[in-house]
């Protein structure tokens, strides 16, 4: 039953990859102009995040309070959280000033101070 449990799982998370992920206007978010700053040596990317338990739970508990925040815009739900040498970087696209905020607000309650996070998103004009 585990097998069969861990298959379905499988093909239902497979299935979701085909689903169009839009925002309230019906466009579909694309971020690859933004993306190309992280091209920039300089600059932290997801391929940084640290492994240890520590910093993967802080980056799994960030990601989940903005995603489960629905009043967010899909823009904002594809944030990108990266925690490396005990500091979270927010990169990424957002469609306001408010939900900003809000990404910088759930990052720094959950990292424990602004001082531990670096804001580095921009709103979409």
């Amino acid at each position: 039953m585990k097998i069969y449990g861990a298959m379905l799982a499988i093909v239902l998370g497979v299935a979701s990859l085909g689903a169009q992920n839009t925002d309230s206007t019906g466009v579909k978010p694309d971020n690859t102009k933004v993306n190309r700053q992280d091209r920039n040596a300089n600059q932290p990317t997801a391929d940084q995040q640290k492994n240890n338990a520590t910093d993967l739970d802080l980056t799994k508990n960030i990601r989940r309070s903005i995603v489960e925040d629905k009043s967010l815009s899909s823009y904002a739900h594809n944030v990108k959280v990266i925690r490396q040498n005990g500091t979270v970087t927010l990169k990424g696209p957002v469609k306001s000033e408010a939900e900003k905020s809000a990404i910088v607000s759930k990052a720094v309650s959950l990292a424990g101070g602004a001082d531990k996070v670096i804001d580095q998103m921009s709103v979409k004009q």
